[in-house]
C-alpha cells in the first residue's frame, strides 16, 4: 500500500485502507484466473491458425485430379493417399480442432464470467485504489 509522510517527516502508512485474508485470496485468485485466461487465449490463437491452415489445405485439394495421390503427413512419413480419402481425412481434423476452439472459447467465457465476478466484488471494496484491468479492457 501506499505511505503518507506526515508534518513531522515520519511516514505513516494509508490506514484508510484494510486488506482482508478474504480479500488477498480475491486478489490471488483473479491474478490466477488471468494468467489463464491469457494462456487459453494463446493456445486458441494457435488452434485457430491450425484450423485456416486445414481450411487453406481443403480449397488446395479440391483444385486436384481425383487420380492424383496426395502426401500426408502422419507422424514422422509422407503417406500418399487419394483425394477423397485426404479430403475425408482434413475434414475429420477440421471438425475435431473446431470442437478444440469451441471448448476453449468456452473456458475464456467462464474465467471471464468469474473475473468479473470477482473485479465487482474488489473494485466495490477497494474502488480506485485497485486496478484489475486487463490489457483487452
Amino acid at each position: 500500500m501506499s505511505d503518507r509522510k506526515n508534518n513531522s517527516g515520519q511516514f505513516q502508512p494509508d490506514c484508510d485502507v484494510h486488506i482482508t485474508y478474504e480479500d488477498q485470496q480475491k486478489i490471488n485468485k483473479f491474478a490466477g484466473l488471468n494468467v489463464e485466461m491469457q494462456q487459453l487465449k494463446d493456445e486458441l490463437k494457435i488452434k485457430q491458425n491450425d484450423l485456416k491452415n486445414l481450411e487453406d489445405a481443403c480449397d488446395e485439394i479440391i483444385l486436384l485430379d481425383n487420380d492424383t495421390k496426395v502426401p500426408c503427413y502422419i507422424g514422422e512419413i509422407f503417406i500418399y493417399e487419394d483425394v477423397e480419402k485426404t479430403q475425408s481425412y482434413l475434414n475429420e481434423i477440421k471438425d475435431k480442432k473446431q470442437k478444440e476452439i469451441l471448448s476453449l472459447e468456452r473456458k475464456c467465457e467462464d474465467l471471464k464470467n468469474t473475473m468479473s465476478d470477482l473485479k465487482t466484488q474488489l473494485y466495490v471494496k477497494f474502488g480506485n485504489r485497485i486496478n484489475l484491468e486487463t490489457d483487452e479492457d
